[in-house]
């Protein structure tokens, strides 16, 4: 009751873990301070990283555009962990795990990611 009926999963889904890549959703700074019950904090720090996501997004379209006008291929961003493919049996678009990740959290070496917070 105390806490709004969550299961136990969903109350632990969010615990921080050791080891984790960088860009683990869990060590975002903001839901950091979130739960620890520092609000104005949280929320200043929340718009700076999304200002800091917009920048990313504003520099990725500039070089598309650029490429563009060079008549050069632009990929885009890429997932470390994952690549879209087809599923044939729904024919719709998925993301399947390309590997990478565990061997990368075993030798922590997370050299690969980018700063994302």
């Amino acid at each position: 009751e105390n806490m709004y009926f969550f299961s136990d999963l969903a109350l632990t889904l969010n615990e921080p873990e050791e080891r984790v890549a960088p860009t683990d959703s869990r060590l975002r700074p903001d839901q950091r301070l979130m739960e620890s019950g520092r609000w104005d904090e949280a929320n200043v720090e929340k718009q700076r990283l999304e200002e800091k996501q917009r920048a990313v997004r504003r520099r990725r379209e500039a070089e598309a555009v650029e490429a563009l006008e060079e008549g050069k291929d632009y990929e885009g961003y890429i997932p470390l962990w994952f690549e879209r493919k087809v599923d044939p049996m729904t024919g719709e678009l998925i993301c399947v795990y390309k590997g990478g990740y565990w061997e990368a959290k075993d030798k922590q070496d997370w050299s690969m990611c980018p700063d994302i917070f």
